[in-house]
């Protein structure tokens, strides 16, 4: 059995054998075996020893109990001197020894399984003990032969250990090397980080500066291919209006810096500021030849107007840097362009109005004068183009889709043809023509001097005003001594369609005209129904003529012109017309009772 399996066993059979007992006297046989091996055996057998010495130590405790006990019980016969021993841990007669752990101790070693075996089957404790003990120095003294056996290759493993454990030294020393080296790298790419870091803020600190010192240094240097292009090349050239634009940056950019007190700016002002004088030298002296050109005869001022969108920029240019020239510019186009737009429609108006029909409707044609008392326009009912009065005939055309926005009408070819108009185709004509450069003028103002709201509408009227007071003028004078309400409702129309129009396009110039054509035109129109009106009521009964199944001249007149007026108006609807056809027919029908109780003369 191993060892360790017999210790607890000895351990609890101690104090059961006699004193002077020689079966204990095995282990002394190492102390046999020391001589003869050396440095090597010595090396093996003290563990040995000092393991068999704990283990004699051990039973002479047990002895010693053994022999307290006896002299305890007196039934020994030794003397009974009390024997002055100390025994440590082992005094059963202490006060600090405490019988229940004694019992527990017992009673544990009772519970093996190899004491069990013994109790059960009656082995003498002693012969069995000592069988114990010769199996034990017999496994040791083998073990002890296998060490002697084994102590070249034990000598030899210790030698490897050995340099084994030189080498693990040695390694150890060059790892912690190697560590002292990678701390101080670690120091070192720590360093390298900061700087790197450091260097990383110094860049772009340097790149910001640089940036805004190119910046600057770009806005303020002025190139020599500048200086030549604004000095020497036409200002029609593309590459002019884009140096223009360079200059044009570059004296802002000065004038702001100046604002900061850069001190380089001193520096550029005074090339700056001639190349600016000569910029707008050139740039005044283009565009008032292309005013001048407008004053020609028979020019299309739209092409040089077209020309001058082209280079808006040099207003702009004037505008922001020499306001007196812009002034100037200004000033002389809305001069010329008023006289332009006042000659042509004051000269195109005169020559309109003489393709008019030669018959005109007089303030006799109402509808209560009797045919018989009628002269001048209605005493001529053969001519070929003679204009209605009551019947509308084609005369609503002019409103139409096609019409209303057609071609307006040339004078010299229409007399040349012999053709002749209503007074609505010519109201029609005038103000289409008028409609359309006002709107084109409206929209290059804008445009060119850079303006909007009620500034372009002061342009626009310091341009068109003279031309729209003559316009009024001539209306007043027309509609004041007209009696053709047909003409005056389809030229009212017209102006409704016309306002339409003007507002679709955005142009808001001319809605101050329109309303005061229509303020114009509107009273003359119920002027003359109210003329009609009393024409029939004036109507003396017996002068109606013999009753017939025909249709009255009174009752045909109104009846075309209550379908002319209704046809007009639903074209584009409005209530206060819908309010005149009623006190038509009221103040009509109100003459008319007295003439059904009228006899025919006899």
């Amino acid at each position: 059995l191993p060892v360790q399996t017999l210790r607890p066993t000895l351990c609890f059979c101690a104090p059961f054998l006699k004193s002077g007992s020689s079966s204990w006297g095995a282990l002394d046989v190492i102390e046999e075996e020391e001589t003869g091996d050396g440095a090597a055996m010595a090396a093996v057998v003290g563990p040995e020893e000092e393991r068999r010495r704990q283990q004699q130590q051990l039973l002479l405790h047990s002895h010693d109990m053994e022999e307290e006990e006896a002299v305890a019980a007196g039934g020994t016969g030794h003397s009974e001197e009390t024997l002055q021993l100390n025994l440590g841990d082992l005094d059963l007669t202490s006060d600090e020894f405490i019988l229940d752990e004694v019992d527990i101790h017992i009673q544990a070693n009772l519970e093996d399984a190899l004491v069990q075996e013994a109790l059960k089957t009656g082995v003498d404790l002693r012969q069995y003990s000592k069988q114990v003990e010769m199996e034990l120095q017999q496994i040791e003294n083998a073990s002890i032969k296998d060490y002697i056996k084994e102590s070249k290759n034990i000598a030899s493993l210790h030698t490897q250990i050995t340099a084994c454990d030189a080498v693990l030294e040695r390694m150890e020393a060059m790892l912690s090397s190697f560590q002292s080296d990678l701390s101080s790298i670690s120091c070192e790419i720590q360093t390298l980080q900061e700087q790197s870091v450091a260097m990383n803020v110094r860049l772009r600190n340097r790149q910001a500066v640089r940036g805004r010192l190119s910046q600057l240094v770009d806005e303020l240097v002025v190139p020599n291919i500048m200086i030549s292009t604004i000095l020497e090349t036409p200002v029609t050239e593309q590459g002019f209006l884009e140096q223009l634009h360079e200059l044009n940056n570059k004296i802002n950019a000065v004038k702001e810096q100046a604002f900061r007190e850069t001190m380089a700016c001193a520096d550029v002002a005074d090339i700056l500021d001639k190349l600016k004088a000569k910029a707008v030298a050139k740039i005044r002296e283009f565009i008032l030849q292309k005013i001048y050109s407008f004053r020609k005869p028979m020019t299309n001022y739209q092409i040089p107007q077209n020309a001058l969108l082209k280079y808006r920029f040099f207003y702009q240019f004037l505008l922001g840097h020499e306001r007196s020239v812009a002034k100037e510019v200004r000033d002389e186009y809305l001069e010329t362009m008023s006289k332009i737009y006042l000659s042509y429609f004051k000269s195109y108006t005169s020559r309109l109005m003489k393709v008019q029909y030669e018959e005109v409707a007089e303030k006799e044609d109402l509808m209560g004068v009797e045919d018989t008392a009628k002269k001048g326009f209605f005493s001529k009912p053969s001519l070929r183009n003679r204009n209605t009065i009551f019947t509308l005939g084609n005369r609503g055309s002019v409103i139409g889709g096609a019409e209303l926005e057609g071609p307006i009408i040339v004078p010299h070819s229409a007399q040349k043809s012999d053709v002749r108009y209503p007074f609505e185709s010519l109201f029609r004509s005038q103000h289409y023509a008028l409609l359309d450069n006002s709107c084109r003028e409206y929209l290059f103002l804008c445009d060119f001097f850079l303006v909007t709201g009620n500034p372009a509408l002061d342009l626009f009227n310091a341009v068109m005003g003279k031309t729209l007071a003559m316009f009024l003028k001539h209306m007043d004078a027309y509609v004041s001594d007209c009696y053709d309400s047909i003409a005056v409702f389809l030229s009212i129309h017209i102006v409704l369609r016309f306002k339409a129009i003007t507002a679709k396009r955005n142009v808001p110039a001319i809605d101050k005209y329109w309303d005061t054509l229509l303020e114009m035109l509107w009273p003359r129109f119920e002027h003359i129904l109210e003329l009609n009106i009393q024409s029939i009521q004036n109507t003396d009964p017996q002068k109606l003529g013999f009753l017939d199944t025909r249709p009255h001249y009174i009752t045909r007149r109104y009846a075309e012109f209550s379908s002319a007026i209704v046809s007009i108006n639903q074209t584009f609807p409005h209530d206060r017309t819908l309010t005149l056809l009623g006190q038509l027919q009221v103040g009509g029908t109100g003459g008319l009772p007295s003439r059904k109780k009228a006899k025919p003369p006899l």
